[in-house]
């Protein structure tokens, strides 16, 4: 029975870790919003010398609108810059992350408000010093209060807090997206980033929503044409842009972590198979140890069948109690992992009944040949004494 509980106890344990795991990977997709597509800048050759990842800052609020224009499908595109800034209540001081943006990013994000009011296409183009907040900008400056209507500076600068943002939680990489406070585009230019001469509209990406998720890869290639038009790049050239699909990513997590759930079920259903063949020694040596009992009851009319019967029901028996028995350890051993790991999981019912099904399996299969073999005894073998 101890293989059988162990078995059944890790199998509850590793689907319930697995399903929890899955279930916020989908709750981190989710808080990125759906169907999104991101535009960042791409590398840049200087010679023989060739620059990293967004070092070819080329994207602009122009590009955006021409997406949002020419795209068959795209919903809005947003264009973002984004720098670390020090923020200031009174006494207190936080360094975060500021980001400049267009209502179209709220739509883009599916980020509502919890208090105070929205930001508007008029604030963006008075370039208003306004700001709205998340969750661990409010918590670190204000605390529990509420900020809306209240003073705050920015690198030194006053803005009032018009609104406070529901919170996201972590995205797929670990970061924080509530650390972040949210102003108009036009005012973190003017403001924070400055304007390149080469590039006034300059922006440091742009997200990308559209409606239908089974059109991702024609969205991407017909926004990779558009940017290459629009950049004028030549055949053979390195793109000035990258285009990625935020789901992939989550996708590919996803994907590692049904691996690992899998691995470890494995692992688990040999700890099952192990307890059986520990059924099935037992039920051999029971065999050998009740022979003369087997004998009497042949001897008195019972048939093979009602032997066989007998010890397959035992060993199933002892299989269904170790069973249930690692149900329970295993529920106990998932909530421990959920309170002190601080990991998601979730108690699936019907894989439960599986793992306690499968351990009577088990000890059906398992039991079958001891039982078998009792059976096919003879009473005058059996009853003879040595």
């Amino acid at each position: 029975m101890l293989g059988i509980v162990i078995g059944v106890a890790a199998v509850v344990v590793m689907i319930a870790v697995g399903i929890g795991a899955r279930d916020r990977i989908t709750a981190q997709v989710r808080s990125l919003g759906a169907n999104l597509i991101v535009v960042t800048p791409g590398s840049v050759r200087m010679g023989s010398v060739r620059l990293g990842s967004g070092a070819a800052p080329q994207l602009s609020e122009d590009d955006a609108l021409a997406i949002q224009a020419e795209i068959p499908g795209v919903v809005v595109a947003a264009p973002v810059l984004h720098a670390r800034e020090q923020f200031t209540v009174g006494s207190l001081n936080w360094q975060g992350v500021l980001r400049g943006v267009t209502p179209g990013y709220f739509t883009a994000r599916e980020w509502r408000m919890i208090a105070g009011r929205e930001m508007t296409p008029e604030d963006n183009r008075r370039a208003a010093n306004v700001v709205l907040l998340g969750m661990t900008m409010r918590e670190k400056l204000f605390g529990g209060n509420d900020p809306v209507g209240s003073a705050i500076r920015i690198r030194g600068v006053p803005f009032t807090v018009i609104g406070l943002l529901e919170r996201k939680g972590q995205s797929v990489w670990g970061e924080d997206q509530d650390d972040v406070a949210l102003v108009p585009l036009r005012t973190a230019r003017r403001q924070f980033v400055g304007t390149s001469r080469a590039n006034p509209a300059l922006v440091h990406n742009i997200t990308v929503k559209f409606a239908d998720w089974s059109s991702a890869e024609d969205t991407m290639a017909a926004i990779r044409d558009l940017l290459w038009q629009r950049h004028r790049l030549r055949a053979g050239q390195e793109d000035s842009f990258m285009i990625s699909n935020l789901a992939e990513a989550a996708d590919i997590e996803g994907s590692t972590t049904r691996v690992v759930s899998l691995l470890l079920s494995a692992v688990a259903s040999v700890s099952l198979v192990v307890g059986g063949i520990g059924i099935m020694n037992i039920m051999l040596v029971t065999v050998t140890e009740r022979t003369r009992e087997i004998g009497l009851r042949l001897a008195v009319g019972a048939r093979r069948c009602d032997i066989l019967v007998q010890f397959v029901v035992e060993a199933m028996t002892l299989a269904s109690l170790g069973g249930m028995l690692g149900a329970l350890v295993g529920i106990a051993v998932a909530a421990g992992v959920g309170a002190f790991a601080r990991w998601p999981v979730v108690i699936d019912i019907s894989a439960v009944l599986l793992a306690v099904s499968f351990a009577a399996c088990v000890g059906v299969f398992f039991g079958y040949y001891p039982a078998r073999k009792a059976a096919r005894l003879q009473p005058i073998d059996a009853l003879r004494t040595e």
